[in-house]
């Protein structure tokens, strides 16, 4: 299967990095200091922005405050953070204008954890700083696609949160799902479910400058 586009779009956590147990290290940690129960926090957190899931759990809390208790509390994080397989190769064969991250973290946490993964930074960078609103509302990937120049329509995102897949597809962008965290029944709205990001080959099409190629898709 393979779709045919002009850009690339990549979600950081869960699909370039596997950082599954440093965010839940840190979700942990921040809902033990309030003594939140952590399954309240668990259920909302995947793919949202850090500001949405504190206001969805604890709305009395000063937001600034606990927002940066939150990266404080990130400095243990690079131990637990790795690249996916294949994720170096697909961003290195990827020309710097064709290819960029929106992700809900912010920016400070999106360029520490590709550093601790050894993984380039895209020359456009769209995290939580740089919209109003977050996933799933369309607004980081219609800015990510205005950052590369073409309209969201042109571009395929790489998803691995079902408020991901919405905000792709709200943007109007075709999105694949990639289920490194989530069940696949949970990312039945992409494109297509694919196990892992090596399944993936990115190259020169000839009816657009790229075409993304993958197997073992689920749907």
């Amino acid at each position: 299967m393979s779709i045919p586009c002009h850009a690339v779009i990549f979600d950081l956590d869960g699909v370039l990095i596997d950082s599954q147990a440093a965010i839940r290290q840190r979700w942990q940690r921040w809902a033990a200091h309030h003594d939140i129960p952590f399954e309240e926090v668990k259920a909302v957190y995947h793919g949202r922005p850090m500001a949405e899931v504190i206001d969805a759990v604890a709305p009395n809390l000063d937001l600034q405050e606990e927002i940066a208790r939150m990266d404080r509390l990130a400095a243990p994080e690079d131990g637990a953070l790795r690249a996916f397989a294949g994720a170096e190769a697909l961003l290195d064969a990827l020309p710097n204008d064709r290819w960029t991250i929106a992700t809900s973290g912010r920016r400070s946490t999106a360029t520490g954890r590709l550093q601790a993964a050894g993984l380039p930074m895209p020359d456009t960078l769209v995290t939580a700083d740089d919209v109003a609103h977050g996933k799933p509302a369309p607004d980081p990937y219609r800015l990510a696609a205005e950052r590369l120049d073409f309209p969201a329509d042109q571009c395929v995102v790489f998803e691995d949160a079902p408020a991901g897949i919405e905000s792709a597809r709200r943007a109007g962008a075709a999105v694949l799902g990639i289920a490194s965290h989530s069940p696949p029944e949970a990312l039945r709205d992409a494109t297509a479910v694919l196990d892992r990001l090596s399944d993936v080959q990115i190259e020169e099409g000839p009816d657009a400058p790229l075409r993304v190629h993958w197997s073992s898709a689920r749907s």
